[in-house]
């Protein structure tokens, strides 16, 4: 082949730009650096190589209200990357979930001769069964992060790719734990990395700590988050009653989770990291409350969390919009602080979640062969050598 492939990426929030790095990284080594990438994503697909042809950050919306007051400024973003995958078509368009955002998009791109992947399976399991049928036409391949998650989506004659959870190659998986020495307890705090969800989380969780501190005098709280909410997340936990340290460097992150008593975690990827590590936590979740009970209707899953889906029980305490108030994020901690059987049956459900997502090698390179292969075989399909950004 004369020319590398070109491979357009999109991600639109921060676990999309780690999975979107990864593979990059995966595809680099598949070809030895002959590819080429262009598309929209954030830190960590920059670091690859990666210029986003605008801020990933104004993808990152979740629920039907919040995006509807977004939606002026998602089509012109949709009109722009169309147009520009018209006028430059690669071999192979990834994205890489954000399914409202994304999936639109494939849809208008059906027509053209790039091959369609997309990294991530929306839950159908969930809710909105029927979205398999739908999205199954406009795609080529769909890469699942879930073992029991092809099957809905082959019955529609999509082929899906178990290619595993990011997180059993991440530097989460088996960090091992230890304990701080003439310390008091360490609360860890992930409050989410969207803008919706930190506003909603934050302010609960502030009173959930001041409750803690009163009970454990010698409290410390951590609280991991993502650059680009830096200055925000520390502005907002200035006041909070324990003393409370923003982190983000990568090496410090791991320090906390492998440190931590126990976490609040806002329901997501992060719920996974924290059980990977051995992290006890509580799981929660706030939001509009609109979007809650428009999703809440059609959720056909008794549990939310990735844990308790995988494990089908309650290893961790799910505490849900109504649910999630300071005095019931509280008693979850406490219950966890205090009780080290508590602590161990949560570990041990952990052990056999990280059991049913291993898979063999890494996911990231078992999602690059899938890319390439499509990528090539739509190079060969158009006979002619993709258009080259400049």
């Amino acid at each position: 082949m004369s020319a590398p492939p070109f491979v357009f990426l999109l991600a639109g929030e921060p676990s999309g730009d780690v999975l979107g790095a990864r593979l990059m990284t995966a595809l680099k080594r598949a070809t030895q650096n002959r590819i080429e990438f262009a598309g929209i994503g954030g830190p960590e697909m920059s670091a690859e190589g990666l210029r986003s042809r605008f801020p990933m950050a104004e993808l990152s919306l979740m629920g039907p209200v919040e995006v509807a007051r977004h939606l002026p400024n998602a089509w012109r973003r949709l009109r722009q990357t169309e147009a520009f995958l018209r006028a430059a078509p690669p071999d192979v368009v990834v994205t890489i979930d954000a399914p409202t955002f994304n999936l639109r998009l494939c849809r208008r791109l059906r027509p053209t001769a790039s091959a369609l992947v997309h990294y991530v399976a929306p839950t159908v399991w969930a809710w909105r069964p029927g979205r398999a049928r739908a999205i199954a036409p406009i795609l080529d391949h769909l890469l699942a992060l879930l073992p029991f998650e092809p099957p809905y989506f082959e019955r529609h004659g999509l082929p899906c790719t178990y290619v595993g959870h990011p997180v059993i190659e991440g530097a989460f998986a088996n960090l091992a734990r230890r304990a701080r020495s003439n310390a008091g307890p360490l609360l860890c705090v992930l409050p989410g990395s969207r803008r919706g969800e930190l506003a909603w989380h934050l302010p609960v969780f502030a009173e959930a700590v001041g409750r803690l501190h009163r009970r454990y005098k010698t409290l410390e709280v951590a609280v991991p988050t993502v650059p680009a909410n830096v200055d925000h997340v520390r502005e907002a936990v200035a006041g909070w009653a324990a003393p409370t340290r923003v982190v983000v460097d990568r090496v410090e992150k791991l320090d906390v989770f492998a440190t931590a008593d126990a976490a609040l975690a806002a329901c997501g990827s992060v719920v996974l990291e924290a059980a990977a590590s051995g992290l006890p936590l509580v799981a929660c979740y706030k939001g509009n409350p609109l979007s809650a009970a428009i999703i809440g209707r059609l959720l056909r899953v008794e549990h939310v969390s990735l844990v308790n889906l995988l494990s089908d029980r309650p290893v961790v305490p799910e505490l849900l919009q109504e649910q999630c108030t300071p005095e019931r994020l509280e008693a979850a901690v406490v219950a966890l602080l205090d009780d080290a059987a508590a602590r161990d049956r949560q570990r041990s459900g952990f052990a056999e979640v990280m059991r049913r997502l291993a898979v063999e090698g890494r996911p990231s390179e078992r999602a690059a062969s899938v890319v390439l292969d499509h990528a090539l075989r739509a190079r060969r399909r158009q006979g002619s050598t993709a258009a080259r950004v400049q």
